[in-house]
């Protein structure tokens, strides 16, 4: 507790018969059918220090007297007899002492604080203390913050450095997301890698741990059909090393299908054995 105020500095004389302190009438007694006894009053012709009587200048305080040297900081033993004091425990303590002893001390800088203070993390912070461990960005009371390993971070550092990342974009993710492909990915970036259609089907395609539409998985998987460029699900043809859906391998010039006969190529192109004699004589 501060006491805001000086010891009270005089002096003391020793007189017979009076009822003052050190006087003949100045006990408390004990008598039967009475009241409790009020606690013994403090013999304030004694230094509460070294216990010896005062003559002279004394110093009254926390109910107490002192000689004026013996009224001294509890730590550093500093006088007081002049200036204000700090109290604890009933001692009397200077302001430096007080203050590094039994003052909260700042988390960030170990120093003591002596005005406004800070309480977060279960510690306290002088107030310009109290920033982003990251960018050291000050919080104020709407500002808010998150916390990692008793450390304080702002909102935008704190993602940047712990959140989980979107698999397409690489940046935080905050709000919504889904979990695909054992990655986890904003809702508006799990979509085709190549188109970026959404697969509003609930169904994808996975190539090389990336989500692909259906058309865009085949061409990555070399399952187009080289004539209609649409995805081969079933049977197929590979020729001129390409492959073509089995209605789809064709003659170029007839339009007849070759996928019972024979071909003959000419330029990367299928022709049935009429149509080539014919394009091409003496062949």
């Amino acid at each position: 507790m501060r006491r805001n105020f000086g010891p009270q500095v005089g002096n003391n004389r020793f007189g017979g018969g009076g009822s003052g302190p050190g006087g003949r009438g100045g006990g408390s007694r004990v008598g039967g059918g009475g009241a409790p006894a009020a606690a013994p009053a403090v013999d304030m012709t004694k230094c509460a220090a070294c216990k010896e009587s005062i003559q002279g200048q004394l110093v009254k305080a926390l109910g107490r007297a002192w000689h004026y040297e013996h009224f001294v900081c509890s730590k550093c033993r500093a006088e007081l007899g002049k200036q204000n004091f700090y109290e604890k425990d009933s001692q009397p303590f200077c302001e430096p002492c007080y203050q590094n002893e039994f003052s909260p001390k700042c988390a960030y800088c170990q120093e003591a604080i002596l005005d406004r203070c800070v309480t977060a993390l279960d510690k306290s912070w002088h107030p310009e203390h109290f920033f982003c461990q990251q960018c050291t960005a000050p919080f104020t009371e709407s500002s808010g913050f998150h916390e990692r390993d008793g450390k304080p971070y702002c909102a935008d550092c704190y993602n940047d450095a712990f959140a989980p990342k979107c698999a397409a974009c690489s940046k935080a993710i905050t709000s919504n997301y889904l979990t695909a492909l054992e990655k986890m990915w904003h809702t508006e970036c799990f979509v085709c890698r190549d188109c970026g259609s959404d697969f509003s089907t609930g169904s994808f395609y996975e190539h090389e741990g990336q989500p692909y539409c259906e058309l865009h998985y085949h061409a990555h998987r070399g399952s187009l059909c080289m004539a209609c460029e649409k995805p081969i699900t079933s049977k197929c043809i590979t020729a001129m090393g390409r492959k073509f859906h089995p209605q789809c391998f064709e003659c170029t010039f007839c339009k007849n299908e070759l996928s019972k006969g024979t071909f003959k190529e000419r330029e990367s192109k299928p022709y049935c054995s009429e149509c080539f004699d014919k394009l091409v004589p003496n062949q």
